[in-house]
């Protein structure tokens, strides 16, 4: 992300009447502003020994897709149903979407202008953006389970703690950017500030104060509501392999409890 920062969106948006904006004279004035330190990288998830695969050979081809389908479908249906209710993202810290974050290091000298209103209607209405995206999520990942071979099966249950939930990102990703973006890009269509956004910040990444790939609103938001998603899938997965009684099915129970680790 490169260093350079934007705090005038919600400020524009009050003064969309003037002729020109010196983009130039802003980024100077913000350039003594300190970055935010990035968020520390999620932790390695070690591989599984060779147990989980001796404990599988206990069990029929059959038997190991079947309770793997089980709990997939579980966690995937838990995921979709918990992030799309109101606040599934908003009021989930894990997942809430904040502004980009060439936006966010610019954010306290914005609201020192009493202009923080309107960076908060704009993450609430991004957040509700993406509440009302997800249960689109639903249909393609139980299909991704439904298409799952005995190879995705084995590689799944003798893989790490986000081993499903990364075979679940690699079959279904593409397809559900198709799918949120539309319902997205409908909702932030009733927000005011979503097109001063656009107007501006896509002005702004010309001149690199804003990166590129925030400079749509609505891809930003598409793009940041399938983390969350994949994030909370992946908290489902790491549940069910450290406790397999939570998983749905005794078939899945069984399995999982063979390969606990």
């Amino acid at each position: 992300m490169k260093s350079r920062y934007l705090s005038f969106i919600p400020m524009l948006a009050l003064c969309a009447s003037a002729q020109a904006f010196d983009f130039g004279s802003l980024k100077d004035k913000l350039g003594n502003i300190a970055p935010a330190q990035p968020a520390a990288a999620p932790a390695a998830v070690a591989p599984t020994t060779n147990n989980a695969a001796s404990a599988l050979a206990g069990f029929s081809n059959k038997d190991q897709v079947g309770s793997l389908k089980q709990a997939l479908t579980q966690g995937a249906e838990t995921a979709v149903a918990n992030l799309a209710k109101e606040n599934g993202y908003l009021g989930n810290d894990k997942v809430r979407i904040p502004l980009p974050e060439s936006l966010q290091k610019a954010d306290s000298l914005m609201r020192q202008f009493g202009m923080g209103k309107y960076a908060d209607e704009l993450i609430t209405s991004m957040n509700r953006a993406a509440e009302a995206a997800v249960p689109e999520a639903k249909t393609l990942l139980v299909g991704a389970v439904k298409n799952m071979t005995v190879a995705d099966a084995k590689a799944i249950l003798t893989g790490g703690n986000d081993a499903a939930t990364q075979y679940f990102r690699k079959n279904t990703e593409t397809a559900l950017t198709g799918k949120f973006k539309p319902i997205v890009n409908k909702s932030m269509q009733k927000v005011k500030l979503a097109e001063k956004y656009d107007q501006f910040a896509g002005k702004g990444a010309q001149y690199g104060l804003v990166d590129q790939q925030d400079a749509k609103l609505d891809d930003y938001i598409t793009r940041r509501a399938m983390d969350g998603l994949f994030l909370m899938m992946a908290e489902q997965e790491k549940a069910i392999r450290a406790n397999p009684l939570e998983a749905t099915g005794s078939l899945a129970k069984k399995v999982f409890s063979a390969i606990k680790f």
